[in-house]
């Protein structure tokens, strides 16, 4: 009958085992410690909630919401402990809600910057003004100011300076269809007067 011996390297396995099984047996609190805090849903619900009046009272595409909430919470992740995030919405100023505001304030910043210089993806035609001479462009602007209402004007303006209609229509809070109708009619007053039609 053959004895079975262990060998050193199982023995010591083992013995490394126990050795943690007792420590973190013996003292479950300190075993805990270790894992980070939580946030509580109530304080991320009500986070996601202020950031998305902020977002809509910057006027960002709302496509472009979530994602800048996302970049809010990975900024607090890494700046702001996660039990004390229930403090950044009260009014007295405390380092959370300093570094809450600078939060969403780098993350506005960058989106509105980010969306006033996006190339067109290659499908879509380049936008490049239209070649006017100067003195097109006044009597255009004579007309326009004469026949056109102060929206038609501005809509025309964003129009000339290469603004989609989505953009004109955020920057006017109103809506695209408004802004598409607003652009004909303006557009059409004009080819009126110029003898275009």
């Amino acid at each position: 009958m053959t004895r079975y011996l262990p060998s050193k390297r199982s023995s010591r396995n083992v013995m490394v085992a126990m050795v943690l099984g007792t420590a973190l047996a013996s003292s479950p609190s300190k075993a805990n410690a270790a894992l980070p805090a939580e946030p509580s849903s109530k304080a991320v619900t009500d986070i996601s909630k202020y950031c998305q009046t902020c977002w809509r009272n910057a006027r960002l595409p709302a496509d472009r919401w979530q994602d800048c909430t996302q970049a809010v919470f990975v900024r607090l992740l890494e700046r702001v402990e996660a039990d004390k995030w229930g403090t950044v919405l009260v009014d007295c100023e405390t380092d959370e809600r300093r570094e809450f505001l600078r939060a969403i304030d780098a993350v506005k910043k960058r989106t509105q910057r980010a969306r006033k210089f996006a190339a067109l993806s290659p499908e879509l035609p380049d936008r490049q003004p239209v070649n006017t001479t100067r003195d097109d462009r006044e009597a255009v602007a004579k007309v326009a100011a004469e026949q056109l209402n102060p929206r038609q004007r501005r809509i025309l303006e964003l129009t000339a300076d290469g603004w989609p209609v989505p953009d004109i229509a955020a920057e006017l809070a109103t809506t695209v269809a408004r802004v598409s109708d607003e652009k004909y009619k303006a557009i059409k007053k004009l080819q009126h007067h110029f003898g275009d039609v």
